[in-house]
């Protein structure tokens, strides 16, 4: 129970790295606030969970293009406590294709507005309830862009993800410098093409729950584990992002 008493806030928590992280820190005895589009979907994560932890998993629908439903997530997960001490903005939508002119206007828009304008319409409203806690963080899953720019999975993601992406991750670095002088500390991960197989919930104890031989794909908890690794740091130490290379 390392993280007891721990708030955490995840974004897209219905499936795949969302879910994964709000099993493994209500594992490690965290209070976990998850959203999905649908409140239906978020419940999904919590009543699956095996043991007590399913006790610290709360749900909430929160469609991450929409303003208003992102204010009233913020303003859900006030009503239950007094501060968050880590948020995670982990949800983003997928737009497949290589053609431009394939998706419709309103595709475009909306992959754009739930990763880019979800990340900083998070950010600006979970912003009081961080600053409620003495030890803050902010997390983003940039996900598929790396410093070089691309991986595996990223090829077959349209160009209105890979513009929402990079606008991500300039909000993120912008984000560090300014919050820094106040003791929020912001960081995020660039990994390339990862393993999204599911855990199906097994506790995390250090074993692989994936099955992936040491070989083949980053998984997720190995995702996970930098996330602790960078939440357990002293105060004083600032880690901007983590970089991964592919095998």
């Amino acid at each position: 129970m390392k993280f007891e008493n721990l708030r955490v806030v995840v974004t897209g928590a219905s499936r795949y790295f969302g879910r994964a992280l709000a099993v493994g820190f209500a594992h490690l005895g965290a209070e976990v606030y998850v959203s999905a589009r649908t409140v239906e979907a978020a419940e999904r994560t919590r009543t699956e969970v095996m043991g007590s932890a399913r006790d610290r998993i709360h749900a909430f629908g929160c469609d991450l293009s929409r303003p208003a439903e992102i204010r009233e997530f913020a303003a859900c997960v006030g009503e239950h406590t007094d501060r968050v001490d880590l948020l995670v903005n982990n949800g983003a939508r997928w737009l497949d294709g290589m053609d431009l002119e394939a998706a419709s206007d309103a595709e475009i828009v909306e992959t754009i507005e739930s990763t880019a304008g979800g990340t900083v319409l998070m950010v600006k409203h979970f912003l009081p309830l961080l600053r409620g806690s003495l030890r803050p963080d902010i997390v983003n899953m940039v996900a598929v862009r790396d410093a070089e720019g691309a991986s595996a999975a990223a090829g077959a993601a349209h160009e209105a993800f890979w513009a929402a992406k990079s606008a991500q991750a300039g909000f993120a670095d912008i984000l560090s410098r300014r919050l820094r002088p106040s003791g929020v500390r912001v960081f995020s991960l660039f990994p390339p093409d990862f393993s999204t197989s599911d855990p199906r919930f097994a506790e995390w104890d250090g074993s692989n729950p994936d099955g992936i031989a040491p070989d083949e794909k980053l998984t997720t908890q190995a995702l996970f584990e930098c996330i602790v690794y960078a939440v357990e740091q002293p105060r004083d130490c600032f880690i901007r992002s983590f970089h991964f290379e592919p095998r």
